[in-house]
């Protein structure tokens, strides 16, 4: 699914360069140096609102979008792809509108030549006068939001600042998005709004905005909300490994194995998305997560987590259902990445298929206790477990997976763990014959 979001990405790239190409035909002969600037501000201009629009949409976690894109996860990659191109647009446009006037004043090219006239002035429509008064303003305030967006992007990207802090200033870019919108539209070539490019412009700025205030009202994933109370807890400290059992109350609209949630357990903290490690039992609606303490939020669950203590869950999301026609399945869960395929084997329990699987569990350490109870998922799902453990066993990789299962050609590949472990045994798994499409692989990373 990975493909899907290059394609995505592309085709977005693409649609906006081609109606800017159409909208600006023909090109003048006698292009000057003021003349680029004026078509490079333009052009990088159009590029970067109009990915931060495509990237504020996806934040409303649009579930519609998740089959073609292969998820929720898939979909936050894909906005974080949009933001990175958006920054590079901006940083351009911000160097194409101000670099001429500074090679002005330094004499290296000749200053432009403004020709004022009264005639064209009285030419302009109100709604274009209107505008055109407001361009100095716009300008201004334009220049102040791209040094916040630039300090805020660039703060997203840097992994050591917590995800607390992530949240918080990541609500800003709404703000400051909404600040870019009025000087798109105040400095957009009033011609252009009549045609395609400036219909879908108005389309995409619209539909960001829009986002952008519910974002910023806390509407996102708000009818996917619901209560729960914690039932039971245990910890497994060896391992930092929390299981966290919820009731949930009504409003659930039941999961897929595999699947995962935002759950709140501290308004003050904020959502943080976990794998759901239990099928679903309309009957006995209970949901467990398995948290390992990788971080300054999960370090502390146990001891800031406590039995009766009011959640709130957001989901279900994601397409890591299992869902495909091989005979074989070989799943890969590495050290927390077990989560899903724990969900999986609970489901297959009481509702067996026909497929011949085989669960890779590659850890660095296993609890006797989580050795067993993992053991007894498998044998009730008919499931054939292989523990590896780092220091016994050596990591797991291509070549041994290929000699525990030697006709592992024929099945689909699942992988949840560690991103650069899953790209090293995809690249490998592929080098030997593996096609791209039997690897699917959750990208459990929001930022």
């Amino acid at each position: 699914m990975l493909k899907n979001i290059k394609i995505s990405l592309v085709s977005v790239l693409l649609v906006l360069t081609g109606l800017w190409i159409v909208a600006n035909m023909p090109f003048s002969n006698m292009l000057s140096v003021w003349s680029v600037r004026d078509l490079c501000v333009q052009y990088s201009g159009v590029i970067g609102i109009g990915v931060m629009s495509v990237a504020m949409v996806l934040t409303l976690r649009p579930v519609w979008l998740e089959p073609l894109l292969g998820g929720l996860d898939k979909s936050y990659r894909l906005h974080k792809w949009l933001g990175i191109v958006g920054l590079v647009a901006v940083i351009i446009h911000w160097i194409a509108s101000k670099g001429p006037h500074w090679l002005s004043n330094l004499g290296v090219i000749e200053g432009r030549h403004h020709r004022a006239s009264h005639s064209v002035a009285n030419s302009l429509s109100v709604i274009q006068g209107f505008f055109q008064g407001l361009h100095s303003p716009a300008k201004w305030i334009g220049e102040w939001a791209f040094y916040g967006l630039v300090l805020l992007i660039t703060l997203a990207l840097i992994k050591r600042f917590s995800y607390k802090i992530f949240k918080k200033t990541h609500l800003l870019i709404a703000v400051i998005y909404l600040v870019l919108v009025f000087h798109a539209v105040i400095l957009f070539n009033f011609s252009l709004w009549t045609q395609p490019l400036g219909m879908v412009m108005a389309l995409l700025l619209i539909s960001g905005s829009v986002s952008a205030v519910l974002v910023l009202t806390g509407q996102v994933g708000k009818r996917r909300k619901v209560e729960g109370i914690i039932e039971t807890q245990h910890y497994f400290p060896k391992m930092k490994v929390l299981e966290t059992e919820i009731r949930i109350k009504e409003g659930w609209r039941g999961h897929k194995s595999g699947q995962f949630a935002f759950v709140s357990f501290d308004k003050k903290e904020g959502e943080h998305p976990f794998t759901i490690a239990s099928s679903w039992n309309v009957n006995n609606p209970l949901i467990m997560f398995i948290t390992k303490g990788l971080g300054d939020y999960t370090n502390f669950l146990p001891e800031r987590l406590s039995i009766e203590d009011k959640v709130i869950v957001e989901g279900p999301y994601g397409c890591f259902t299992f869902d495909d026609t091989a005979q074989r399945q070989i799943w890969i869960g590495g050290g927390i990445g077990i989560t899903p395929f724990i969900a999986r084997m609970k489901q297959l329990a009481k509702h067996p298929n026909t497929q011949a699987i085989d669960l890779f569990h590659s850890t660095t350490e296993m609890e006797p206790e989580v050795l067993k109870k993992l053991t007894a998922d498998a044998t009730a799902a008919h499931v054939k477990l292989h523990v590896i453990i780092d220091k016994r066993d050596g990591r797991l990789t291509g070549e041994k997976l290929r000699t525990i299962v030697p006709d592992w050609k024929s099945a689909s590949i699942w992988f949840c763990g560690p991103k650069g472990f899953g790209a090293e045994l995809r690249k490998d798994l592929l080098k030997k014959g593996l096609l791209s499409k039997n690897f699917h692989q959750e990208l459990f990373s929001m930022r």
